[in-house]
C-alpha cells in the first residue's frame, strides 16, 4: 500500500467514525422524539427495544445488559407490562426462571412511530447492491459488537 493510499484510508476511516457518531447522536434523538409522542419513559423504551432485539431475557439479564438494578428492572417490567408492551413468562426450559418477552411490536402506535424511518431507510438501502448491503450489514453487526463490548466496561 503507497503512502498515497495509507493516508485516503486513514481520512476514510476518520470520516466513517465521525459519521457514525454522527448516526448515533440522530438515533438518539430520534429515539427520544418517539419516546416523548408516546409517553414512555426513556430507559423503559430503551429496555423494551433491547428485548425486541435480543429476544425474550430474564430481570437479571436485562438489569446487566442496561446497566440498571435488579429492582429497578422489577419495577420498569411491571410499568411495561401494564401499558401491554411486555409481559413475563415461565422459561421453558427452567420452570423456575421467569423471562420478559417483548409485545410491543404489534402496537399500533409503535407502527405508526417508526414507519416514516423505517419507510426512508428502505429507500436509502435501495440504492445498494445485494453484495454492498451484505457488507454494510456486517459493518453494522459488528459496529453493534463494539458498542457491547464498551458498554460493559463501562
Amino acid at each position: 500500500m503507497s503512502n498515497n493510499q495509507i493516508v485516503n484510508t486513514t481520512v476514510a476511516i476518520e470520516q466513517l467514525t465521525s459519521l457514525l457518531r454522527g448516526f448515533g447522536s440522530r438515533s438518539i434523538l430520534h429515539q427520544q422524539a418517539i419516546v416523548h409522542s408516546l409517553g414512555i419513559p426513556a430507559n423503559d423504551y430503551i429496555s423494551i427495544d433491547l428485548l425486541n432485539e435480543l429476544g425474550p431475557l430474564t430481570a437479571g439479564e436485562l438489569a446487566e445488559k442496561t446497566g440498571l438494578s435488579t429492582g429497578t428492572i422489577t419495577a420498569l417490567i411491571d410499568r411495561l407490562e401494564k401499558i401491554g408492551y411486555a409481559h413475563r413468562e415461565k422459561d421453558p426450559n427452567d420452570r423456575r426462571r421467569v423471562i420478559i418477552v417483548p409485545t410491543y411490536e404489534d402496537k399500533e402506535e409503535i407502527q405508526q412511530a417508526y414507519e416514516p424511518l423505517n419507510l426512508a431507510m428502505q429507500n436509502v438501502a435501495k440504492n445498494y447492491s445485494e453484495k454492498e448491503l451484505q457488507i454494510i450489514n456486517q459493518f453494522l453487526s459488528e459496529a453493534v459488537s463494539v458498542l457491547d463490548t464498551q458498554l460493559q466496561k463501562k
